[in-house]
């Protein structure tokens, strides 16, 4: 290296140039021209310490292209869109063995996730759909029936219990960069409550100030409360302590209501925070609350004293380290207004999207059960009250049954779905493969309760479909089972439990179709039990 390289040549993006080999080369070929190459190029050769700079970069260059290259699945990538092909997230989880074709695909699907995240970072769109159910006539009707028996009325209200959505509430936001410092929020809401409803329309302009805080002024309007005025301020004081302060007039028939609220906040460790609340207005009060959240676990205590509302509350949030980020929690909350107790979980249940149920249980209010689901930025709450009283038979079922029902799809629905999702590339390669030599493809597979007796054809068969599944236990044209019930295999379930179940499967091999049926605990082996069909059949 007697002369210095251009910077051009240093970053040159043609990996087969740079290690010197053609397209077509094995992996032999290309490891031979890496060693040499870093050989050659080893900083530790020069002495100069500006040749010693651009021989590092060489070096590390060469090692970058010989990690592509080596591996089949970065070298198809970069063979069809080059370097900035490997730049797209996502082609870690992608599987292997891809063609160009695929490849092409999978690089535009990536790119649309891509600028799909792009485009919610910029609007940041929220959403939250409520919806209110009284479920009441489940647990209080019963109550009632009974205490009309012993009371030797010898009545009862008969019929099926009355549930009626009683309450609704839409709200969403979105906002809009107009420079890089100035930021508009529009958002809306509608909302009805046993047939009487209203919305509003709120719009804000949000400027950064500094680096150390911003403000934002936000004007609304109503068939509620009439026309809005509000002002935003958010500050940090020092590197550990921040307030905001929000004022605002409501303009309504009733004249002018205006409203204070003010907010100091202060890090009290690297994971508590103390917060110091004053409201005044319609609803008067001073709050001051702790805040600590760790890796494993949350919990908060607040006391509030207002007009009308005095409580205190404490709640603690435990955080399982696994993959679907379980959470269970619990809190009660008393003052003036009574006292409630609330415990629930959450989980993750697919990729976007989190799932909790929480138990309302106070005095007056009742049992109540929440359900919460969060799938990306939208939010979908369903509280449904069950009774205004405290039954152990409206707590027991709030409780167990939520968690009956969610165990129940999680095992019948969603984890045999998410199996044959995966399994959706292994079939197409497999098939792929027996076509190619002629041999077993599952055309047609169906497990379950079948009706074939003619006196029973009142009664519904109940099936699932399993040729994906059952194609991926195709093995060099060959189908083996074993003598167990068939429920357990991967992407199977058990679609009538306690009930007699069968397997029954259209295929074809050597170009011939066949059909077969066997029993869920019968041993099966294809090609060597079926029958070909006939014509007539």
């Amino acid at each position: 290296m007697a002369a210095a390289l251009d910077e051009d040549e240093i970053d040159n993006d043609d990996y087969y140039s740079l290690l010197n080999v053609r397209k077509e080369a094995t992996q032999d070929e290309l490891k031979a021209s890496y060693r040499r190459l870093c050989m050659l190029y080893h900083p530790d050769k020069h002495r100069d310490p500006e040749l010693k700079r651009q021989a590092e970069q060489l070096f590390n260059l060469v090692h970058q292209a010989y990690e592509v290259l080596s591996d089949p699945q970065s070298r198809a990538i970069y063979d069809v869109y080059g370097k900035r092909g490997l730049e797209v997230e996502g082609w870690e989880v992608v599987e292997r063995k891809r063609t160009p074709a695929e490849i092409r695909e999978e690089y535009e699907r990536l790119q649309r996730e891509r600028e799909e995240r792009r485009l919610q970072q910029r609007t940041n769109p929220k959403g939250t759909i409520s919806v209110g159910i009284d479920a009441t006539d489940l647990f209080d009707r019963y109550e009632e029936d009974y205490e009309e028996i012993s009371g030797g009325d010898g009545g009862g209200g008969g019929g099926l219990p009355h549930i009626e959505i009683n309450k609704m509430h839409i709200s969403q936001s979105i906002e809009a960069p107009l420079t890089t410092t100035d930021t508009a929020i529009l958002s809306g809401s509608l909302s009805t409550h046993n047939g009487n409803g209203g919305g509003n329309i709120n719009l804000a302009l949000r400027r950064v100030t500094s680096a150390k805080g911003w403000g934002e002024v936000e004007f609304g309007a109503g068939d509620t409360h009439g026309p809005l005025f509000g002002l935003k301020i958010f500050r940090n004081l020092t590197s550990r302590c921040f307030t905001t302060a929000h004022c605002g007039m409501q303009f309504s028939s009733r004249g002018i209501r205006p409203g204070l609220t003010t907010m100091l906040a202060r890090h009290l460790d690297k994971n508590t925070m103390g917060y110091l609340q004053w409201r005044w207005g319609t609803q008067s009060s001073m709050n001051t609350s702790i805040v600590r959240d760790t890796k494993s676990s949350h919990f908060t205590f607040a006391v509030q004293l207002g007009i009308p509302h005095t409580f205190i509350m404490m709640s603690y949030q435990y955080k399982f380290q696994d993959d679907d980020q379980t959470k269970i929690k619990g809190s009660v909350k008393s003052g003036f207004f009574g006292t409630v107790v609330e415990y629930g979980a959450e989980t993750k249940i697919s990729r976007h999207s989190i799932l909790g149920a929480t138990v309302s249980v106070g005095v007056p209010q009742g049992v109540s059960l929440k359900i919460k689901l969060n799938r990306a930025s939208q939010t979908y709450f369903f509280p449904i009250h069950l009774t205004d009283q405290l039954l152990p038979s409206a707590v027991f079922y709030a409780t167990v049954g939520p968690l009956v029902f969610y165990l129940a799809i999680q095992r019948l629905v969603i984890r045999p779905y998410v199996r044959v999702m995966l399994m959706q590339e292994s079939v197409r390669r497999i098939i792929e493969a027996e076509e190619s030599r002629m041999g077993l493809i599952i055309l047609n597979a169906w497990y379950g309760k079948f009706v074939t007796d003619n006196s029973r054809k009142h009664e519904r068969a109940r099936v699932i479909d399993v040729t994906v599944p059952l194609q991926c236990l195709v093995k060099d044209s060959k189908l083996i089972l074993t003598e167990a019930s068939k429920a357990g295999l991967p992407g199977f379930y058990d679609p009538c439990v306690g009930e007699e179940k069968s397997l029954k499967m259209l295929y074809q091999f050597r170009g011939v179709m066949h059909q077969c049926l066997c029993g869920d605990t019968e041993a099966l082996r294809i090609p060597k039990q079926s029958h070909r069909i006939d014509n007539d059949s």
